[in-house]
């Protein structure tokens, strides 16, 4: 399993990111797909998750109306929208696949600061 994140940066409040996650090594279609995040000094938290055909997501309170994920089966990836960011969105964000244990990549560093 490897698991490839992509798409972080610094970006002003306000302002949108969308995070890419590559996955290989497993049928990507048969597993539900997750975002994590982990701001210094705080436990990693549960972002975004999406279910194997896509017809089920799930959102934290604290991203909802602003996030979306998505997927595209065709392509092993999976998406994160993130619109209206603020500085306290701010962490490493993680792709996550349970198959069955955890797997996650590397992470890609989201930055909201003006």
């Amino acid at each position: 399993v490897h698991l490839v994140e992509s798409g972080g940066g610094l970006v002003q409040p306000g302002g949108s990111l969308r995070l890419s996650c590559a996955a290989s090594g497993f049928t990507f279609s048969n597993y539900d797909m997750r975002w994590y995040r982990r701001a210094p000094g705080k436990e990693r938290e549960l972002v975004a998750a999406i279910s194997s055909g896509g017809g089920s997501r799930y959102y934290a309170d604290s991203v909802k109306g602003r996030f979306t994920i998505s997927r595209d089966n065709a392509k092993n990836t999976v998406y994160l929208q993130m619109n209206s960011l603020k500085p306290v969105d701010s962490a490493v964000y993680y792709c996550n696949v349970k198959n069955p244990y955890d797997y996650w990549g590397s992470g890609t560093q989201v930055t909201v600061s003006s």
